[in-house]
């Protein structure tokens, strides 16, 4: 069967037509994007304003246009921590299903680490071991560690590269003293949680997803996209730490110039990459294996999985 998945994020909406079948790898037939960056539209008391959600509803009709003409049996709507957080969610909800009929199924942060761990999980097999995964969207850190399908532990921090860049970094180049703030924020946001994974033991494999570890990766040394999403991409914490000082120096304009790295998803990559660095220094990782899938490949996996198999 053919069907979409409509990942309404913080950075962009995103739908991801996937020929599938139970017990086979979804195989990606179309993507269709839009940035729109509701997280960055949030007014001062943390709403969605008319703006936005017009962006949305419109965004979102384009979407399931897409999906018709690609020959979709089915979408799967859902909505991340720019949606969950909003203080208007339910009303931003409310119009998105009268105007487009889509009702946006919006997942906790932990359902996002589990449903991204289950991908990672699918994609590498088995024989990893115990996995450490991290996913850096544009709202939120997850983290997953477990041995099953299902993760033995899970956890979701606000520290996502757009809400940290929109309000921790306001300068291009970035101010040091911004920078710094934030670092300071970032860490102890993140090693309040350490000892609730440290305490289930090491992993035997650690895992990346998203796009920002993904352009990190590409930057460091990875190979590029065109290479196909069998190509083994990782990241040392030694090549994260020679990077970082030299993100915070550019200029939003010179970020764009680096391999791999888009316009749209420049202006987040210090953040991302303080997160990433953060990451990987209380976790005690030295390098990291990135993985192709993500959220939205593990919300297709476990719609499979509910299917009939006759």
């Amino acid at each position: 069967m053919r069907l979409g998945v409509l990942d309404v994020g913080s950075n962009s909406v995103h739908l991801l037509v996937v020929d599938a079948h139970p017990g086979a790898c979804p195989l990606p037939a179309h993507s269709h994007k839009a940035e729109l960056r509701l997280a960055e539209l949030l007014d001062d008391g943390g709403a969605i304003g008319d703006v936005g959600m017009d962006r949305l509803v419109a965004v979102v009709r384009d979407a399931l246009q897409a999906a018709e003409d690609k020959g979709c049996e089915d979408v799967l709507p859902f909505a991340t921590s720019a949606v969950r957080e909003a203080s208007n969610a339910d009303t931003v909800l409310a119009r998105v299903r009268k105007e487009t009929g889509v009702t946006l199924t919006v997942l906790s942060g932990e359902e996002e680490a589990r449903l991204t761990f289950l991908a990672a999980r699918r994609w590498f097999g088995w024989s990893a071991g115990k996995l450490l995964v991290l996913d850096i969207g544009g709202g939120s850190l997850e983290i997953a560690y477990g041995l099953d399908e299902e993760p033995d532990a899970a956890a979701s921090l606000p520290l996502g590269a757009g809400r940290l860049t929109s309000a921790w970094l306001p300068g291009d180049p970035p101010d040091p003293t911004d920078i710094r703030a934030l670092r300071r924020h970032v860490r102890a946001q993140i090693a309040r949680i350490v000892g609730d994974f440290a305490r289930l033991g090491g992993p035997d494999r650690t895992v990346a997803t998203s796009k920002t570890f993904k352009q990190l990766a590409r930057i460091a040394g990875a190979p590029r996209s065109v290479e196909g999403v069998y190509a083994t991409r990782s990241l040392t914490r030694k090549a994260l730490e020679e990077w970082v000082p030299k993100l915070a120096g550019m200029t939003v304009e010179r970020r764009t110039t680096l391999p791999g790295v888009s316009a749209g998803r420049a202006p987040q990559l210090l953040a991302g990459a303080l997160v990433a660095e953060a990451a990987m220094d209380l976790f005690g990782i030295d390098e990291l294996d990135i993985c192709p899938w993500a959220l939205r490949e593990g919300v297709i996996l476990r719609r499979l999985d509910h299917l009939p198999t006759d």
